[in-house]
């Protein structure tokens, strides 16, 4: 088993031991975010970084309403 970190702009998002190691281009799910696998580097024998780019998550803007008075 090794130790994973799974990077995101140089900032961990989640260690993990795991026994299989996640391969470049594998889609992947962490905390509810769909990601890819950009590479992965081997620091030691026991740690690994796994570099992630998340998919933008676009919201829906709601519909603007008018501000004039009723009367």
């Amino acid at each position: 088993m090794v130790l994973v970190h799974f990077l995101e702009n140089n900032s961990i998002v989640l260690s993990q031991l795991l026994k299989n190691i996640p391969s470049v281009d594998e889609n992947i799910r962490i905390k509810g975010k769909k990601g890819k696998v950009l590479n992965v580097k081997k620091v030691d024998d026991t740690v690994i970084h796994v570099h992630v780019v998340f998919e933008k998550v676009t919201k829906n803007q709601p519909i603007v309403k008018d501000v004039k008075k009723k009367r």
